[in-house]
């Protein structure tokens, strides 16, 4: 079985919704790293040198390949990722091996077989 790994950067305010997604489009698990901060275009406003940001999470997701992409685009539209702008970001990278994932893999046989 091969697998990608999803990083989402999901405003705080949304990181449950995301999970949800995520797990309804197919995710077996998720971590998320929270307090990450960053910029877009635009940088961020500031109030007497505070950064006026909203905080963000770091959602990891370590997904069966023939999943990623229904989970990454079902995540998107949750998230509201392309609707607003500034509302979060998802990438898929390759994995090119992974311990610890077995049981999910015995899980995920049934799965996959049915969307091929």
């Amino acid at each position: 079985m091969h697998f990608k790994l999803i990083i989402a950067f999901v405003e705080d305010t949304k990181t449950d919704a995301v999970m949800d997604a995520a797990r309804e489009a197919g995710a077996t698990g998720c971590t998320v790293i929270n307090n990450a901060r960053g910029e877009g275009i635009k940088e961020s406003k500031t109030f007497f040198g505070l950064t006026l940001a909203t905080q963000r999470d770091v959602v990891l997701l370590l997904v069966e390949k023939h999943l990623s992409r229904h989970i990454l685009e079902h995540i998107g539209d949750v998230g509201e990722f392309d609707a607003k702008p500034g509302t979060g970001i998802a990438v898929i990278l390759d994995v090119e091996d992974a311990v610890g994932v077995l049981h999910q893999a015995e899980e995920l046989s049934d799965i996959v077989e049915e969307n091929l």
